[in-house]
């Protein structure tokens, strides 16, 4: 079971062209596993690989050589950027890419949709008998929640660690589900696991959203004692838990769970009483990955238990309010996290729309303008997250609500806060800044962005 390098590991590995590999991207742009194990993959010249990783990072670069050299076939994800985006969108792949979301990739998984040879799983630490855990060790990076799907239903499992115990109290991979254990000098730098300080925004338009955020929120309704609530790791995003927080003290509530990725502010809340638990799929920061391991209350979950759209035990299903941004936003409400203007790929939707279709008040924050091009358009370049899941966009200039939720229309009727349509946004920004000429989208397509449920929502297109 034990193996003293990725190497002697491989010689023991049925090793075949053409099979699926997996990996997560916990420890983000510190990795050092991801790029490691692919090129001696491609030393032994195993071609045509499907390529299943929860995220691709600007770090792993290792993936373009087997691209290029026909090692990688297709690539299923839920989110990239950096230089592989850029890779695939100017010469694309021999197969396919699939674009999933953080559920529907555990729900494929699960359901045997996308079938794993190997999943190889960087572990900051495991024990003699095969457990696994990322809230401890020199590598920690917190949860393990992308990959738990991964460990549970691959043919083999390696697991890559830079520590070994005798034994882990409470492990997040169970070692019975473990095949393999490779112990190496290093599983990445932690430098690049927390990457860069998140903080509050600074930047006035921000500032100015999170507060009309915070106005919203409190004549919504929803803040009620056990409300649950989602936000991400941006400026914005940060600035509105701060005062949704303050928002709990102040009233002097308690907010039954926080979820998705965590942050110190979260772990703020939970130590200062605000929140009874937090269910973590992966850690933002340094406290956050401290907060795991020491607070009985902050749990690492599945992708699984997190959003898959077939569990009826997963927690974003009792999710009352999340907190997303958007790249582009639509008339009709459709969100694009994924692409950029010209159809470059950018990012993915990770648990975007997932949230989005299980809560209570999904709610775009962002503002109007990105890169002085309007953030409303009259159609969006990729649909990530469908208009029917989204109820409230809130910008700087205004706040507009979806037509389909009559009821928040009719409880905001009389507010004092700036509440219009889309449609008169629009004409905002294309008065202040002109409108966009209509971009054609390249002819050669790339893949696919489907929904949570597997169903194609829209077709990725690549640099003609």
């Amino acid at each position: 079971m034990f193996e003293t390098s990725v190497e002697h590991a491989l010689d023991n590995l049925t090793l075949n062209d053409g099979m699926s590999v997996s990996f997560h991207h916990h420890l983000r742009n510190g990795d050092g596993i991801i790029n490691t194990v692919l090129e001696k993959l491609y030393a032994r010249n195993i071609q045509g690989m499907h390529l299943f990783i929860s995220a691709i990072f600007p770090s792993y670069t290792s993936i373009i050589d087997g691209i290029k050299n026909g090692h990688i076939h297709s690539i299923t994800t839920n989110y990239m950027n950096g230089p592989v985006a850029q890779y695939i969108y100017e010469h694309g792949l021999k197969g396919s890419l699939t674009m999933q979301t953080h559920g529907g990739r555990a729900r494929a998984i699960k359901e045997g949709e996308s079938l794993i040879d190997i999943a190889f799983v960087a572990a900051p630490t495991v024990d003699m008998a095969g457990n696994a855990s990322g809230a401890i060790g020199k590598s920690a990076c917190g949860s393990l929640g992308y990959v738990m799907e991964d460990v549970a239903h691959a043919k083999t499992v390696v697991c890559i660690t830079d520590t070994l115990v005798e034994t882990i109290d409470d492990p997040q991979i169970d070692g019975r589900d473990v095949d393999m254990v490779v112990h190496v000098d290093s599983i990445g730098d932690p430098r690049g696991i927390v990457s860069g300080t998140l903080s509050i925004t600074k930047d006035p338009i921000g500032l100015k959203i999170a507060r009309d955020a915070k106005r919203f929120l409190l004549q919504s309704g929803m803040i009620q004692d056990g409300v649950s609530f989602q936000s991400g790791a941006g400026g914005i995003s940060l600035a509105i838990t701060k005062e949704f927080v303050n928002i709990l003290n102040d009233k002097n509530l308690t907010a039954s769970f926080f979820t998705g990725g965590i942050t110190a502010y979260h772990v703020e809340a939970l130590e200062k009483g605000l929140v009874r638990d937090l269910y973590d799929v992966q850690c933002f920061d340094a406290a956050a990955i401290e907060s795991i391991g020491k607070n009985a209350h902050h749990r690492a979950i599945s992708a699984d238990m997190y959003a898959n759209p077939l569990n009826d035990a997963r927690h974003i299903k009792d999710l009352d309010i999340v907190i997303l941004g958007a790249a582009e936003i639509d008339c009709d409400f459709n969100v694009n996290v994924t692409t950029d203007m010209h159809h470059k790929i950018i990012g993915g939707s990770g648990g975007h729309s997932d949230t989005a279709e299980d809560s209570k008040l999904a709610i775009i924050v962002s503002p109007l303008f990105k890169g002085r091009m309007p953030l409303i358009k009259k159609k969006v370049t990729t649909i990530t997250t469908p208009g029917e899941h989204v109820d409230v966009l809130i910008t700087e200039r205004g706040i507009a609500i979806n037509p389909r939720r009559r009821d928040l229309i009719e409880r905001f009727k009389d507010s004092h806060l700036p509440v219009m349509s889309i449609e008169m946004l629009l004409e905002k920004a294309h008065d202040l800044s002109g409108e966009p000429r209509a971009i054609t989208p390249p002819e050669k397509t790339l893949g696919t962005v489907e929904s949570r449920h597997g169903k194609p929502l829209a077709t990725l297109f690549r640099k003609g």
